[in-house]
């Protein structure tokens, strides 16, 4: 009885386990993808009026952004070669450059979106784009410091559906299938009363 009990509680619980995860992927997804949205924005507008003549002064923001404190969206612009020309983001008090592999991703795809560290401990959800007619690439990006947080709840939920729907699953097949050992001295029941 027991190996019943356990052989479909194990094909349950595999069952529960994949959902949590497909659930879980989802939910991750949902989060971080929605971490870029103002950044296309921010990147496309920015290419757009660089294309039409607009200075890289005159398109990014004169407030720089301490991007491993602060959660505010930033700008920088770099020329066709990858070297930065104006900047509203620092870090260290010093001007931000991404790995040149990014800007061949974004020669060949137009635009990029990834998730960027640039020093242990702080992680930007950064949109790469290319100014139209290859005159260099516009970066939006900003902090993923709160989407991360989300995250890790998100993960703390899931776990502790996941435990307790198994727990629950398992007590279950306990009360669906479990039956006395034949030969077993029945339960005593009390008489009734006269």
């Amino acid at each position: 009885m027991l190996k019943t009990i356990l052989k479909y509680w194990l094909l349950t619980a595999i069952i529960i386990s994949g959902l949590f995860v497909i659930m879980y992927g989802l939910a991750q997804q949902v989060e971080r993808l929605g971490a870029d949205d103002p950044q296309i924005q921010m990147a496309e507008d920015a290419a757009a009026r660089l294309a039409s003549g607009a200075s890289p002064q005159q398109v990014v923001p004169t407030e720089k952004v301490d991007i491993a404190t602060s959660l505010a969206p930033y700008l920088i612009v770099f020329d066709r070669d990858g070297k930065p020309l104006a900047s509203s983001a620092e870090l260290n008090g010093g001007t931000l450059t991404i790995p040149s592999g990014i800007f061949e991703s974004v020669k060949q795809q137009g635009e990029d979106r990834i998730s960027w560290q640039p020093q242990p401990g702080v992680r930007s959800a950064i949109v790469v784009t290319q100014i139209k007619g290859g005159a260099g690439f516009v970066l939006a990006g900003r902090s993923l410091r709160e989407v991360e947080k989300r995250e890790n709840g998100l993960e703390e939920i899931a776990l502790l559906g996941w435990g307790g729907l198994l727990l629950v699953t398992l007590l279950a097949m306990f009360l669906l299938f479990w039956r006395p050992l034949k030969g077993a001295s029945p339960v005593a029941t009390p008489l009734a009363q006269d």
